[in-house]
């Protein structure tokens, strides 16, 4: 229950930014999260504007004995930004984007959204490896990994993290790197936002854009077992320029689309170039042999275009419900669960993506970062179901979890992603982090021992 008795001044007088609480202007949109689904009601919500803004905030909270949540683009699929009757640490007044073309390097605010990095890199033919949907924080995604179409190239996120500047639950403002708090550094990449409020990472760049090649060949749904067969031949040969994500979804309502098309369920697999045009070209016509597509938009397209393809299919405030897993083969038992429980779902917002990682991603150390997951070459499959409203959710729901839960037995590899947890528990988190997990309670005991920013995908301090 919300903690309506606390006065609220002293934080008010303390604070640059504002301090929104209930019956202020305002307070009903500041406290909306992406998933429309989730209608949460803080005690207040802290506008930051610097990191003594943020240390105020987690000092009054501690003394008043509320909970603390922490909010950059506000997209994670389980709501964490918001509680019930917390102290909301809002990071989006920094949002700055500062950009050394010369050295390749982007420092970041805490509260920045990917849109706002990638407008800013890009003036440079520059980019951080993020992920496809530009109203994403770059805060969360990157403390879980952060993995999109440059993975393969160049990444995750978390592998061009330089240093970061946090401010800890003891209220110190610290940077994390290589040769300061190297534990806490190792920690972040991949830890989630267990170890304090990351108010600026600090980027290493690497080439990308201006325009890169683009290909959409959708197929109908009775394609879906040859489409996800022709990914499994071709995808795991392809050379790191050349980036494709493959799955299910319904044909979008776009110009380029056939109108008797528009929306119908389908299978799509979409080829990205970041090198040679012909390469690109060659690999498009590989999926060209093997599939009949309904249509399909061959073209090149500004990299700026490429991070906003997935914007509307996930606007801010559609109800939602996601469950990942990861595959390490496509085998004819994967295919067979795909074809039998895709034609299930019932919104035309539900999907569900493949991504192959590997090439760049695969040539990190497993025990480098604290990332989530093993570092061979395999698929993340992301199942989303989506519904305008939150009456509609309850199938898309059901199907997720059925989907995914008639998966387990073939998919070859524990746990998922932990940027796409809805629902976690400690059997979840032993799955996805293994033998990482003890480090990380380690370092969590040393950082956070009262386990004051717990509104995550939470690691308990042990130590």
């Amino acid at each position: 229950m919300a903690r309506t008795s606390i006065d609220l001044e002293p934080l008010r007088a303390r604070l640059d930014g504002a301090l929104i609480a209930p019956g202020d202007g305002g307070y009903d949109d500041a406290r909306r999260v992406a998933n429309g689904a989730i209608d949460r009601r803080p005690l207040a919500i802290a506008r930051c504007t610097d990191p003594d803004d943020v240390a105020a905030a987690i000092a009054f909270a501690c003394a008043a004995g509320v909970d603390v949540t922490v909010r950059g683009g506000a997209h994670n699929p389980a709501g964490t930004a918001i509680a019930d009757g917390a102290l909301m640490i809002d990071l989006r007044e920094l949002n700055t984007v500062r950009v050394d073309p010369d050295n390749r390097r982007a420092r970041v605010g805490g509260g920045a959204l990917l849109s706002e990095l990638d407008r800013a890199t890009q003036e440079y033919g520059l980019a951080v490896p993020a992920g496809l949907i530009s109203h994403t924080g770059v805060g969360g995604l990157t403390l879980g990994g952060g993995m999109g179409w440059l993975t393969g190239r160049s990444g995750l996120s978390i592998d061009h993290l330089v240093a970061a500047q946090v401010v800890l639950a003891d209220g110190r403002t610290v940077r994390a790197a290589a040769d300061e708090h190297p534990e806490l550094w190792w920690a972040l990449r991949g830890g989630g936002g267990n170890f304090g409020v990351v108010t600026e990472f600090d980027f290493a760049l690497d080439p990308a854009g201006p325009v890169v090649e683009f290909a959409l060949l959708f197929c109908g749904l009775d394609q879906l077992a040859e489409v996800l067969r022709a990914a499994r031949d071709i995808v795991p040969g392809l050379p790191r320029d050349v980036s494709v994500i493959f799955g299910a979804l319904n044909a979008p309502p776009e110009p380029f689309v056939p109108e008797s098309v528009r929306l119908r369920p389908g299978c799509a697999v979409i080829v990205v170039g970041f090198g040679d045009a012909d390469e690109h070209a060659g690999i498009v016509e590989l999926f060209r042999a093997r599939l009949t597509p309904v249509f399909d938009m061959v073209t090149p397209i500004p990299y700026l275009a490429l991070q906003q393809l997935m914007d509307e299919a996930n606007a801010f405030g559609i109800s939602s419900y996601e469950k990942g897993t990861r595959i390490a083969e496509f085998t004819d038992e994967v295919i067979e669960t795909f074809v039998a429980h895709i034609p299930r779902k019932r919104s035309p917002m539900s999907l569900a993506l493949v991504y192959r990682l590997d090439g760049a991603f695969s040539e990190i150390a497993d025990d480098a970062t604290a990332y989530g997951g093993p570092r061979t070459p395999h698929y993340q499959l992301f199942i989303v179901g989506g519904s305008p409203d939150p009456a509609g959710l309850a199938a898309e729901r059901d199907w997720v979890r059925a989907f995914w839960a008639a998966l387990q037995p073939h998919s070859g590899l524990a746990g998922g992603y932990v940027n796409g947890l809805t629902d976690f528990d400690d059997a979840k988190l032993r799955a996805i982090y293994g033998t990482k997990l003890d480090r990380l309670a380690a370092i969590k005991a040393a950082y956070d021992p009262d386990n004051v920013f717990h509104h995550n995908v939470n690691i308990v301090p042990v130590g």
